[in-house]
């Protein structure tokens, strides 16, 4: 695969491939639960890659401390960066965190920080399966 220059990447770049990255990590994680059936999956899929749900656990990261300076730098280029695109059944506010957390994806996958991606990813399926982002989705 051709290297690609994450730190001279925009926001929306790194978050296009991310949402990829991220999506793929969720399917692979939903069926290794054991689910089979797509029309589960597709259900089951939306607590980890919505946009409310990306708003949740940002707000869980942000309270657990949990992401470093340069992860925050990466979450604020995608989370910033002017997108021509409409939000879609979702407020503006939870599109953008939405971007941002892809960027942040898309920049661990570039930068090769496959460890801290994966670490990240199972933190992220450890939230939605204790009923985390339920709590702050709920308290909004």
């Amino acid at each position: 695969m051709e290297a690609l220059n994450y730190e001279q990447m925009n926001g929306l770049s790194l978050a296009y491939l991310g949402d990829a990255i991220y999506e793929l990590h969720v399917r692979q994680h939903l069926l290794a639960t054991g689910l089979t059936k797509v029309n589960q999956l597709q259900k089951k899929s939306r607590d980890y890659v919505s946009a409310k749900a990306h708003a949740a656990l940002f707000a869980l990261m942000e309270a657990d401390d949990f992401l470093t300076a340069e992860e925050l730098h990466y979450f604020k280029r995608g989370r910033n960066a002017k997108s021509h695109t409409k939000a879609k059944n979702t407020n503006v506010l939870a599109y953008r965190i939405s971007t941002g957390i892809e960027a942040l994806v898309g920049y661990l996958y570039l930068s090769e920080q496959s460890e801290r991606l994966q670490a990240m990813m199972d933190w992220i399926f450890e939230q939605v399966e204790a009923g985390r982002t339920q709590d702050v989705e709920s308290r909004k």
